[in-house]
């Protein structure tokens, strides 16, 4: 009997969220978020706006989903095309009701654990993305499709590299300097192409020097070089390429707060005068990136993480 009443009671929360989500369909374009998101020091954030093209692609998401609502597939991609369009709290809703569908597939935990990262719950982001790495354990290596296609259509990453980066990053967040090295570790070591190899570097080289390690620092770049094939990263290539003095500061790509690129690059500089002894200026950039508006850009969550810290 209480077998009957617990599957009862769950179909009734599966049926609740399936429900919320299939009303209003004409109203997809007006949806926002339900209560502010704040940044690390308190202010609220506004999201931007987003593209014809992006709130096109989030209707025809969400009718696709209301079509078939027991799709995997067509749940995943209705959070991520809300969560382009800044709506990351009701991104983080349907990828729970993933969850609730579909438990043991680590593709919802790890897309949940991206936009807990995205609203700085950091904690949380970690319990997810530490679910996702056990339940894809065993598991083959599975290509992410990319929801933003790069110039050449060609997804260069994978649900298990996406896995490991976004923990690491989550551990990075918290200045946990250990986890994160072990796990963007993990991530390294999955090799795949070049786009990863600068990524994750980047990541790993910033972490070493903020543990002082200079020399293992140095080392971790030992398979960057100029020639590389780059299609995505070239702002993680650059910067590892200045870490190695391959590249001079004035080389760089311009460094502000109003695209993920630039914050990206401004972030990495910011850390590259931090390292060598120029807080000032290593303060300054953080500022210029947090004045942005770019707020969801990995690089600008770590300016205010950095910012935030009053030992840094």
């Amino acid at each position: 009997m209480k077998d009957i009443m617990l599957v009862g009671f769950m179909g009734l929360i599966l049926g609740c969220f399936s429900l919320s989500y299939a009303k209003n369909t004409n109203d997809i374009l007006s949806e926002t978020n339900r209560t502010p998101i704040l940044s690390i020091d308190g202010k609220v954030l506004i999201p931007n706006e987003p593209s014809e093209s992006s709130l096109k692609k989030l209707k025809d998401a969400r009718i696709a989903y209301q079509k078939n609502p027991s799709d995997p597939e067509l749940i995943i991609w209705l959070g991520r095309r809300m969560a382009y369009v800044g709506q990351y709290q009701n991104a983080i809703d349907v990828f729970s009701e993933g969850i609730l569908k579909f438990p043991n597939d680590p593709r919802f935990y790890r897309h949940r654990g991206h936009r807990y990262i995205s609203i700085r719950e950091f904690d949380h982001a970690i319990n997810d993305l530490e679910q996702a790495a056990k339940l894809m354990s065993g598991l083959p290596i599975q290509v992410e499709p990319d929801g933003l296609p790069n110039i050449k259509n060609i997804p260069l990453t994978t649900t298990q590299g996406n896995v490991w980066y976004h923990l690491g990053l989550a551990y990075y967040l918290k200045q946990d300097w250990q986890n994160a090295y072990a796990t963007f570790l993990k991530g390294y070591k999955l090799g795949g192409n070049d786009d990863n190899l600068v990524s994750t570097g980047h990541w790993i080289y910033m972490i070493l020097r903020r543990m002082g390690d200079n020399t293992q620092a140095i080392n971790a770049l030992h398979k960057i070089s100029v020639d590389m094939n780059i299609i995505e990263n070239m702002s993680y290539h650059q910067l590892c390429l200045l870490y190695k003095g391959n590249l001079h500061i004035d080389e760089l790509m311009a460094v502000n707060g109003n695209d993920p690129t630039s914050a990206a690059v401004a972030y990495g500089l910011a850390n590259y005068y931090y390292y060598n002894g120029d807080k000032e200026k290593s303060d300054e950039l953080l500022r210029t990136i947090i004045n942005g508006s770019s707020w969801s850009a990995f690089g600008f969550i770590a300016a205010e993480a950095d910012l935030a810290n009053n030992d840094r």
